[in-house]
Formats: C-alpha cells, sequence, structure tokens
C-alpha cells in the first residue's frame, strides 16, 4: 500500500497529542506537587508529584499486551483509535480536578487515576503506530517513516516547552500554581477531535497471512526482544533525564522557571529536526552505524556538559548542555524502534514491539526522574543525573552489538529480505 500525507499525519498528531500531557505533568511536576501533594518539608511535594507520574508507567505494560495484542488480531487503526480515546479522556480530565486544599484526599486519587489511563493508553499507542508506519512506509524508506513516531514526541515536548515559558514569562509564580499548568494541560485536549478524525482515515496495513499468533516461533525474535528491551532501557533513561531539566535546572540549580522552561524548547527542536534526520541517514548507510556513532558522543559529553551546567549555572549554559545532549541522543535513539519493528515478525510485531518498549519504560523511565531528585537532595551532588545517564549510555552500547542489520541494501554489504532475517551480498 501507499500510505499518504493525511495518514501520517493522522499518526503523528494522534502520537503527539498522546505524549503531549505525558511530557507536560513532568514539565510542570513542581506546581502539580504544591497542588495536590501540599507539605512543609522541602522538596517532599516535587518527589510525590513524580512519583505519582511514574505510577503511570506501571500500566504501560498492561496497555501493550492488551492493545498490542488487539492490534495484531484486529489490526493497528481500531488499536490506535482506542488508546486515543482513552488518552483523550484521561487528559481532559486531568487539569479540572480540584485542588487538595478543595477536595482533600481525593484530589490525589484522581490524579493518580488518570495517570494510569494514560499509561495504559500509551503503552498500547507505541506499538501500533510504530508498526503502521513501518509497514505501509517503502522498504527503502522505512528508517524515515518510523522516525516519524519519535519526532511527533519531541514535536510534543516542543510545544510543551514554548507553552510553558509562554505562561511562565506572563503569570506569577503563584498563579502558575493555582491554574496556569491547568491551561497548558487543557491546550492539549483542544486539537484531540482534529487526531480523532484522521485516525478514522487511517487504511490498514496488517496483513493476516494464515500463521496464527501461537505458531509464531518464539525464539526467532527472543534475543531481539531481550535486547530491544536493553535498547529502549537506554533511549528512556536519557530522553526522561533531558525532559527533567527543567525542573533541575529549576529544584536543583535554583534557576527562575521561565529560564528553566527554555530548556524543554531546545530539547525538543533538536528532536524535530534530529529524529527524522537520523531516519534517513539509517535507510541509506544502516540502522547500527547511525546508532553507534552518536551514542559514542553521547558517552564522551555526558560529564563535560554537566559539568559546565553545574558550574557556571548559566541559561546559556543550560541551552548549551541540552543541545549537545539532545542532539546525540535523538540521533541515535531515533533508529531503535525501526530496528526492533523490522526484526519482529508481522504477526506478533504491535504487541511485541509495545511490551518491549513498556517494559523497559516502566522501570527505568517512570522511576529515572524520581530517582534522580532523590538521590540529588539525599547526596547534594548535582552531577547525580549524569552519573545516571552514563549508566545508561553504556546498556545502550552493549544491546546494539546485539541487534542485527535490518535495513536494506543501499552502500552497505547487506539486505533486508524480510521481516526478520537479513542475508549478506557479494558486491
Amino acid at each position: 500500500m501507499r500510505i499518504s500525507n493525511r495518514q501520517v499525519a493522522g499518526v503523528c498528531l494522534g502520537n503527539a497529542i498522546e505524549f503531549y500531557d505525558f511530557v507536560t505533568y513532568a514539565y510542570f511536576a513542581a506546581q502539580i506537587g504544591r497542588t495536590f501533594f501540599p507539605s512543609e518539608t522541602p522538596g517532599v511535594s516535587l518527589l510525590a508529584s513524580l512519583a505519582t507520574f511514574g505510577m503511570g508507567f506501571f500500566t504501560r505494560p498492561l496497555g501493550a499486551l492488551l492493545l498490542g495484542r488487539f492490534a495484531d488480531r484486529a489490526g493497528r487503526k481500531p488499536a490506535m483509535l482506542l488508546s486515543f480515546a482513552l488518552m483523550g479522556g484521561a487528559s481532559i480530565a486531568l487539569p479540572l480536578i480540584p485542588s487538595y486544599a478543595s477536595i482533600g484526599i481525593v484530589a490525589p486519587i484522581l490524579v493518580l487515576a488518570c495517570r494510569l489511563v494514560q499509561g495504559f493508553a500509551v503503552g498500547g499507542e507505541v506499538g501500533a503506530s510504530t508498526a503502521f508506519l513501518v509497514e505501509a512506509a517503502p522498504a527503502s524508506r522505512r528508517g524515515l517513516y518510523a522516525s516519524f513516531q519519535a519526532m511527533s514526541a519531541d514535536m510534543s515536548a516542543l510545544t510543551a516547552g514554548i507553552i510553558g515559558v509562554a505562561l511562565a514569562s506572563v503569570l506569577e509564580p503563584a498563579e502558575l500554581d493555582a491554574w496556569g499548568w491547568r491551561v497548558a494541560l487543557l491546550l492539549g485536549a483542544v486539537i484531540i477531535p482534529v487526531g480523532l478524525m484522521l485516525r478514522r482515515t487511517l487504511d490498514e496495513t496488517l496483513q493476516l497471512d494464515g500463521v496464527s499468533l501461537e505458531s509464531a516461533p518464539v525464539q526467532s525474535y527472543a534475543r531481539v526482544a531481550v535486547a530491544g528491551v536493553c535498547l529502549v532501557a537506554a533511549a528512556t533513561t536519557t530522553n526522561y533525564l533531558l525532559k527533567y531539566m527543567t525542573t533541575y535546572a529549576n529544584s536543583t540549580l535554583g534557576m527562575t522557571s521561565r529560564l528553566a522552561f527554555g530548556a524543554t524548547v531546545v530539547v525538543g527542536l533538536c528532536g524535530v529536526i534530529c529524529a527524522p534526520l537520523a531516519g534517513s541517514l539509517s535507510d541509506r548507510y544502516g540502522r547500527k552505524r547511525v546508532m553507534l556513532i552518536p551514542w559514542l558522543f553521547l558517552a564522551m559529553l555526558v560529564f563535560p556538559c554537566f559539568e559546565m551546567l553545574e558550574r557556571e549555572r548559566t541559561a546559556v549554559a543550560l541551552y548549551a548542555a541540552c543541545a549537545v545532549l539532545a542532539t546525540a541522543s535523538t540521533l541515535s535513539t531515533s533508529v531503535f524502534f525501526v530496528v526492533i519493528a523490522e526484526a519482529l515478525p508481522q504477526r506478533v510485531r504491535s504487541g511485541a514491539l509495545g511490551l518491549i518498549y513498556a517494559l523497559a519504560v516502566s522501570i527505568f523511565g517512570g522511576s529515572a526522574q524520581f530517582t534522580v531528585a532523590w538521590l540529588t537532595r539525599l547526596t547534594g551532588n548535582p552531577l547525580t543525573p549524569a552519573w545516571y545517564m552514563i549508566g545508561g549510555v553504556i546498556v545502550g552500547l552493549i544491546a546494539m552489538r546485539a541487534m542485527p542489520e535490518t535495513a536494506p541494501c543501499q552502500r552497505r554489504l547487506f539486505c533486508a529480505t524480510g521481516d526478520n532475517r537479513t542475508v549478506s551480498v557479494k558486491r
């Protein structure tokens, strides 16, 4: 099939909306903490807010398992419509919840419920949307098309950052705490009807070939699944630490909210530019090469960037560090999903990919911000995020070695012959 620009937009817009509310919560974690988890002890409200943010990751594996299995049986389109509807409902409800001061303990319970539904929806979204883009793309452009999934998530981060900067610039801190963060979340709900309409026009890419789910050879992709979990764990650790830079700059380095929110704009902009660039390069030069080279640069740059930021504590240092780290990270991690998707059989692709993503993100991504905030508060060491990030980089380097090369023949000695096989060819 030939995918139209309208269908690509439908997948990407829906994905962006789902991730917008997720990342906006992270950006406004301090304000949300003071609204729903008030405490007289410094830092406790933030930790409670980040813990609730992390709880949303616990339902991701369940969403990946149920919605992913649904996508592999009924099709990518109905699964994406269902995940989008669930995410839209929770995203509208969360900013409308009254504060703890108004309704007491019911407020944080409702916030937690919305986070759990959001996590369930995102868990099912990633596998289905990535599978759709890979299956609908021409073989020679799968890397580019799959990178649109990462680009749309980065676009949501960029949009959330711009809105955060705008609100922090025109509102007093008390107003930002009282209702500013609610405005940011509700703005994402405005285009939910548009996303739903576009997704209803999607064609179906799942090709039922008569092979039952139960008969799929598990051994053929078990190694890919393990390596994939490690790859996504490395990616999500880096990704969520970059999204944590706003809270880190504000709470640890003492920068103003306006300057801190600028970091999210830088990270999002780098992602929007670098994700499709990485996908296109991987189509031309191979997946593993494009994953490996930027990741090595990231390993060398983590500590210099954080040391400069801790020493200078200026807007220039913050934005420069974010730009360097986000560029190196995005150029590598944007290729991770297409590698995993191409290495999996189509009949289990959505569910397996979603579960790989959800397990890695739930264990490592969901805990990253809370763990770093807690360790920073415990040790008083502002370089704690750098140590945490370098651990993820090492895991990623090991996992890259275990993944097969899946890109089609273009200036390389390997040519993809199917969903999960590669063979060498002579020139």
